[in-house]
Formats: C-alpha cells, structure tokens, sequence
C-alpha cells in the first residue's frame, strides 16, 4: 500500500507539473509547437456554478475543481442540491435539505438547532462544511447556516485534501450563498407551522445604479418557534447583505456579509430503556424534555464579512481570491443523564456550561490558466490558501437533581455547574493550516483527465489557562487525485479516481512509547463511476462504486489501556445511484439509492470486524412534485410526495445499540396566481415515532416526527 501510494504522488506531481512546463516551453520559444489560443466552451444552459438555477437539475459545480466545470466532466461524484428544490420540499435546515442525496445520512440527533447533523459514506462530515469554498470552524463543530440564505448545496464526495487541506475521508459539503443578480427582483414569506412556529422572510435584489456596476442582495429572517422536544426553542434572526461592484470589464469584486444569531435550548439524549429498549413504566414521551427549563439555554451568535476578488488578466490567465473573517459565541446551559434508577424511572443527571469565543481568518488565492498546447486543452490552477483559528473554550461539569421521566417535576433548582465543578476546562486554541496545490484539468478530444497534488502544513496550539503548559502539534501532509473521464456523444461519461485525504488528531501515545504526538488520521479512496446526461433532456443520473480506506485510527492501547494507539482502520465499500430530472411538462424527480459495507477492519479492542457507528448498510428515496400549467384541469396547483427510508444502524461501534430501519413519508401542495403562492408541507405526515439513534446508554434521540407548515410568499 505505501509504494502504491508513493507511485501516485510521484505520478500526481509528474502530471500536474508537466502541462506547466510545456505551457511555459509554448510562450518562450517560437519552434516550441503551436500557438497557444484561449479554450472556447460552449454552454447551453446559461448556468454558473454560483447562480440560480430553474429547477432541479444543475449542470456546473465549483466545489469538486475550485473551476466552474460541468457536472458531467467532473469524474467524482457530486450532488448540487438547487434552491427550487430546497423551496420545493420545504426543508428547515440544511440536514433536512440532503434527506433525499445518495450517500448522506442526517437528522441523527433528530431535529437539532444547534447543528447540522451529518455523514458521508459512513464518515462524520459536522467539521467539513464549507460556506463559499471556505471552511467553518468552531470548537464544538460549525454551528447551523440558515438554509433561506443559501442559493445551493454541494455535496462533494469522497477524499478531497488535495484541494481543500485537512478533511474527513467521506467528503465535505460547500454551501453557496445568495449572490446579487442583475434582475431585480423582491420577495416577502410569512409561515407558521407545528410547534408554533412562525417566520417572516425576505430576499431583494438587482442592480444599484442604472449602468449595473453596483448590484446588491438583502436577504432577512426572523422566527420564533418551539420544536418536538418541550422547552427547546428554534429562534432565529438573520441578515445578510451582499455588494457587488464591478470595477472593469474584467474585474469584479463581491462583499458578502452574514449576522445570526440563535436563542434556544438543546434537546438532551434520553436512556435507551424506554426509547430503543422497552422500560417497565412504558415508553418515554417523545417530547419529554430530561433537562430543566431552569438550566437550559444556548445562545449562538455568528458575524462575518467576506469577499470575492475576480480578475481576468487576459484571454487565458484569472487570478481570484475569496477571505472571510467569522466571529462566533456561544452561551450554553444544558444537562445531561448519567444513570437510571432499579425501577426504571428516576434519571441521575449532570450538569454542563459551555461558553466559546473564536475569530476565523480564511483566504484562497487561485490563478487559473486556460489554454492549449497542441491538441491538448488545459485548466490548470494554482492556489495558495491559508486559515487562522483562535478561541477561548470553557467548560464546566457538575452534579444535577435527577428527575422521574414518567412523572417530570421542574420545579427543582439546579445548581450552575461554574459554581459547584467536578470538572473544568478553561483554554485557548489556535489552529493555523496553509496549502499550497496545484491542479490541471486536462482535455483530449472527449477524454478529460485531472491530476492534483498539495503540501499541507497543520498547526494545533493548546495552552490551559490554569497552569499554561502549551501542548504543540505540527503536521506536514502530501494528498493528491487522479481521475479520467470520458465523454460519449449519447451523453455517457465513464470515469475513474483515485483520492487521498488527511485530518490531525490531537493528542499522544502512551509515555512509555515516547509519548509522540498522534499522526494525522489518512484517507485513501478509489472510485468508479457512469453519469448520464441525456441530450435534449433535463436530466442527470450519477452511479458510483467505490472503496474507501480510513488509517490512523484511534484505538485502545493494549498494554497502557489508559492510553490510545493510532492502529486502527475503517474500510467502507459502497454502491450509490441517484437520479434528478425537471421535465418541461413540470415534473420534476429526485431519487437515490446507497449501499455501504462499512466494517471496522482494525482496532485492538472487541469492535474489530463491527460495523462502524450510525452507518446504515441500505438509504433509498424518492420525491416527485408536479405543476399544473395553463390550459390544465388546475391550473395554477402543485403537488408533491416522496418516501425516504434509512435502514439498521448501530449507536456504537461496540454494537450493542441498533436503531431499526425507517421509512418516512412527506408531501406538499401549493397554489400559485399572479405574484402570490401559498404551500402546505408535511413531513413524516404519518407520525412514525422512531429512534434516529442511540449513540450511549442515556444519548438515544427521537426522530422528527409529523411537522406541518404553511407558507404565504409574494414575489415581485
């Protein structure tokens, strides 16, 4: 495996350096080959990788090359879910935005505010998210993005280091913010719904001056809601304005800004006996809060300011940069379970203050060359990026009152763990990683081939404020990708990849092996895939097999089991299949179909040959909605349904813990004259109660169960 890797680095930078060579060779030597003229590319569909898209079919993406490149000539498996789509099955979040994507498992807490809760091809994917190509980041893992902000969502999976620096192996997922528009346009939303909820929205744009050199975008939210679990709250208000100035015909500079700030509660895991395992006094209600209002609170607040920078120096070269700076805080209050009473009802419980603060600086620097050397098109990308996290992190444990889950008395005070600590942790962080990559995107004729390499250069800082001893880790990684693909005129494109990935751990060996600080966890996959883009037809169909390989990995020590030893190893084989279409007769489909082998292959401890923790082996769904046009028996009507189903899945990687498979259904309907709409959505319409998970003896968490809302929206 080592000499495999080491033969495609070595082809990777060999690959990827050549086309720079031999465009070089080009422009400073006359018998050097031809002229190097700029690549035409030709686009039907009018769409950019950032921009709306009409329906639910887009053809580009940015999140897999960093380049605006056609689905179909990307050889990796992509999802681009569109803003009609998000609109279409009125999802609340982003995890409820990917319920319906091939290989994403979400919603593993149940409807949490707090998080967007999800895993791709079976690897945790809550700190790959990515707002604009630039990564979010916080102690506790990114706090949720208002998804009415969001024009798209890409999932992008599989290993992808070599673009973006430290990610998990399984993938990541890029969310593309509401940029201004050239048009001007308006639009106002009032809804309520299950749990009381109510929200007003509004998204405003186009041109600021008559030329169009100023374009903006406003886009607001304001809501007030419970949720499934009593005392938590879902409160929300968001901005997020956006300039746009172009400076030249060739320059363009966007500003992105973002205020949100959350006020609510956390829903707390309930004991597995009574949820997943029967209790003699019953189950325990769905809605029942095991916390204390008196103790429950979680106040999040996100700023940040951004940029987009584009420039074209001449017909071939472009040079862009995107920054961002992010502060975030966070006030949390909450509790937790720690044991149950001999008769099954009384809940021993703890108690948890949380209090962060941290700043953000990202920037992506990228030049882009588009040209020929012969008969060879290339997109070859150079790009430098850097991020700099700091942040106090506070956390405080103690001892709480417990509580009869069957018979709940809130009335008990609860004491502030700052006060009365069992445990405290009090430290500043400062995480610093710089990349440097480089990437060519290659055409012969129908075949397409992309290489890429990075150099990786991870800083982790830990320094308790109590005694003030710095814990240091420096990391140093090389990841790479190459991929093919061909392009058949029936609209067919086969293709192959091989990807590799890293993520630091934190931490050390055992004193008596030296205490050397833990190797970063490594990612190695290989993919084979078919797509589908039928010609004429507004379609896309995606089928992927593929392996993918986690080492590194954590595991108990076997002769200092107080410590971990990094011999662990996770191995995932999978099939995926997913399908979109938006028909001119006003249909529109999505469905998915994903298969994962998922065993723990290594590990010094009874969980080597389990499957790994909330990794489902089967997930399949479908959604189709339909518009009744002009000239039809209702005119103006739309309808919409799918089902969803999430099979068997272990809480632990013990497995002792299984959540029985589920499926779901949801639905909508809507009615549309002149600038006014009104919707009705439903999901789980028929109240299926189900365990999402149960990841401990006492962190078992209720799926969603039925929510209705309805929403009135006027557009100008």
């Amino acid at each position: 495996m080592t000499s495999l890797r080491r033969t495609a680095r070595s082809l990777a930078c060999a690959v990827t350096l050549a086309p720079a060579i031999a465009a070089g060779q080009t422009a400073d030597s006359p018998e050097a080959g031809p002229v190097l003229v700029p690549e035409v590319r030709v686009e039907s569909s009018g769409q950019t990788a950032t921009g709306p898209v009409q329906g639910f079919v887009a053809t580009e993406q940015r999140g897999a090359t960093k380049t605006d490149t056609p689905l179909i000539e990307t050889p990796q498996s992509v999802t681009v879910i569109t803003r009609d789509r998000i609109e279409a099955q009125a999802v609340r979040s982003v995890s409820e935005a990917l319920r319906y994507s091939a290989g994403v498992t979400s919603e593993l807490s149940g409807f949490d505010p707090r998080f967007d809760d999800l895993r791709i091809r079976g690897f945790d994917a809550r700190a790959s998210q990515y707002l604009d190509g630039l990564r979010l980041l916080r102690q506790f893992g990114p706090s949720s993005v208002e998804q009415y902000g969001l024009e798209r969502i890409e999932v992008v999976r599989g290993p992808s280091s070599v673009l973006y620096g430290q990610t998990a192996p399984g993938g990541l997922i890029n969310l593309v913010t509401k940029r201004p528009t050239q048009t001007a346009f308006g639009e106002v939303n009032l809804s309520a719904g299950s749990h009381d909820r109510f929200q007003g929205s509004f998204d405003l744009g186009g041109p600021l001056t008559a030329d169009g050199q100023f374009l903006y975008r406003l886009t607001g939210l304001v809501r007030n809601s419970d949720t499934q679990v009593s005392h938590v709250a879902d409160d929300r208000y968001y901005i997020a304005p956006a300039l746009s100035w172009r400076l030249d015909p060739n320059t363009t500079l966007t500003l992105l800004g973002r205020f949100q700030y959350d006020q609510g509660g956390s829903p707390i895991g309930l004991p597995a006996q009574g949820t997943l395992l029967p209790n003699r006094n019953g189950r325990i209600a769905r809605d029942r809060y095991a916390g204390s209002p008196r103790y429950n609170r979680s106040d999040v607040s996100v700023a940040s300011i951004g940029y987009e920078f584009q420039h074209r120096i001449d017909d071939r070269w472009s040079i862009q940069q995107n920054g961002r700076f992010l502060h975030s805080n966070v006030d949390y209050y909450s509790m937790y379970g720690s044991a149950l009473s001999a008769d099954q009802r009384v809940l021993t419980r703890g108690t948890l203050t949380q209090r962060e603060s941290s700043d953000t600086w990202n920037f992506d620097t990228t030049v882009t060359g588009r040209f020929r050397t012969g008969p060879v098109q290339h997109t070859l990308l150079f790009g430098f990026d850097e991020r700099l996290f700091s942040g106090n992190y506070q956390a405080h444990f103690g001892r709480g009152p417990s509580l009869d889950l069957f018979n709940p008395d809130y009335g008990v005070s609860v004491p502030d763990a700052r006060i009365a600590s069992t445990s405290v942790t009090n430290r500043d962080d400062r995480l610093q990683q710089s990349g440097l990559y480089l990437q060519d995107q290659i055409r012969i004729g129908n075949l397409i081939l992309v290489a890429g390499g990075r150099l990786d250069w991870a800083r982790t800082r830990q320094t308790p404020r109590a005694t003030g001893l710095q814990t240091r880790q420096d990391d140093d990684a090389f990841t790479g990708r190459l991929a093919a693909t061909y392009l058949f005129d029936s609209g067919f494109a086969p293709y192959l990849s091989y990807s590799t990935s890293f993520d630091p751990v934190v931490g050390a060996g055992a004193p008596q092996r030296g205490g050397s600080p833990f190797q970063p966890t490594e990612g190695e996959q290989y993919e084979l895939g078919l797509k589908y883009q039928p010609p004429g037809m507004n379609s896309f169909v995606t089928a992927s097999l593929f392996q993918l390989t986690q080492t590194n990995v954590s595991t108990r020590d076997p002769a200092y089991t107080q410590y971990s030893i990094q011999t662990g190893e996770v191995r995932v084989r999978g099939l995926e299949l997913e399908a979109t279409a938006s028909l001119a007769e006003g249909l529109n489909l999505v469905g998915s179909y994903t298969y994962l082998d998922a065993e723990i292959t290594s590990a010094n401890d009874a969980t080597r040959g389990n499957r790994p923790a909330l990794v489902p082996t089967h997930q399949a769904s479908l959604w189709a909605d339909y518009r009744f046009g002009e000239g039809s028996f209702l005119p103006g009507f739309g309808i919409g349904a799918g089902v969803r189903h999430v099979g068997n899945r272990f809480g632990e990687n013990a497995n002792t813990l299984q959540s029985p498979g589920v499926t779901l259904a949801d639905a909508s309907v809507s009615y549309q004259t002149g600038p006014y709409k009104f919707t009705v959505s439903g999901s789980n319409i028929f109240d299926k109660i189900y365990v999402a998970s149960c990841q401990g003896a006492f962190y078992c968490y209720y799926g969603t169960g039925r929510t209705v809302i309805g929403t009135l929206t006027y557009r100008w």
